[in-house]
């Protein structure tokens, strides 16, 4: 019995565990609609769930408590597109920048927003994701390119958290 009881404390544990290494800076005054739809990934550090994907997409929207993501890429190799879907909620309020994702069961890693680049209408046009370390890092755009000055802000930013930039694709849209 204390064994069954030891697994279910467990299995419990687990699947509240969100994984954040390491805490980053994120955006405060966040606007979740502003952020909602669809964006291009413009450069990510290399992890096998993406490995060798152009075209990639991710869309965000919302249903009830929780923001729904359907990440898009091609494969060249496979001939063919890949999806997975993905729930994240905030962890802290909603208008803190730092969300979890979870694209397979109770699992969730950290989503971190560390900056936003804004159009003149105070809509979002770019944004720098850090994930639960810094193993993770996307640069994302409302559009397929991005321009040298959000480039060279977002990649000076991963290096001020210590991010080897030498080691970014450059996703080819």
């Amino acid at each position: 019995m204390k064994s069954i009881a030891l697994c279910a404390l467990l299995v419990s544990g687990t699947s509240a565990c969100t994984m954040l290494d390491k805490k980053v800076t994120v955006v405060e005054n966040f606007k979740l609609n502003n952020y909602l739809g669809s964006w291009y990934e413009i450069a990510r550090l290399d992890h096998s769930f993406e490995r060798g994907l152009s075209k990639v997409t991710a869309n965000y929207s919302v249903d009830g408590d929780k923001v729904v993501v359907i990440n898009r890429g091609y494969s060249d190799e496979k001939a063919r597109w890949s999806e997975a879907e993905g729930k994240a909620y905030f962890i802290e309020t909603d208008n803190i920048g730092r969300l979890k994702v979870s694209f397979f069961g109770p699992f969730y890693g950290a989503y971190q927003i560390h900056d936003l680049m804004e159009d003149k209408n105070g809509n979002y046009i770019s944004s720098l994701v850090i994930g639960p370390n810094n193993d993770y890092a996307w640069i994302l755009s409302r559009t397929p390119n991005i321009s040298a000055e959000h480039k060279l802000r977002f990649t000076e930013k991963m290096t001020a958290l210590g991010i080897d930039t030498q080691q970014l694709i450059w996703v080819k849209q």
